[in-house]
């Protein structure tokens, strides 16, 4: 038999005030989440017949697919079917590898 009981209007215009404070806050946290770096990622493997790109890969100690794909901004996937092309003119050579990971040296010439 109770229920809430009227507020007065001081209260009424405090209550508002909050709400709508708080609405301008979440506005700007949205506009700041919204401003974000999109990474362009490479899906096809760049050309073996671009030497500068060759050049690169040779003066890299170790060559993984991570190590390649973090460097050219590629996809893993693209990294490896890169390494496997240079592999297969023999730029590179394979030291150690199982199914889940290859890890390549240049050759030196």
């Amino acid at each position: 038999m109770g229920g809430q009981k009227k507020r007065s209007l001081k209260q009424i215009e405090r209550a508002q005030a909050r709400r709508t404070e708080a609405d301008k806050t979440e506005k700007k946290k949205k506009e700041k989440k919204v401003v974000t770096k999109e990474k362009i990622i490479g899906i096809l493997p760049p050309s073996i017949k671009d030497m500068k790109i060759v050049n690169e890969v040779k003066k890299m100690k170790v060559l993984t697919p991570f190590a390649v794909s973090t460097k050219f901004n590629l996809r893993i996937s693209a990294a490896k079917d890169f390494l496997e092309q240079l592999e297969q003119i023999g730029a590179i050579e394979l030291v150690s590898g199982n199914h889940t990971i290859k890890i390549y040296k240049p050759i030196a010439s």
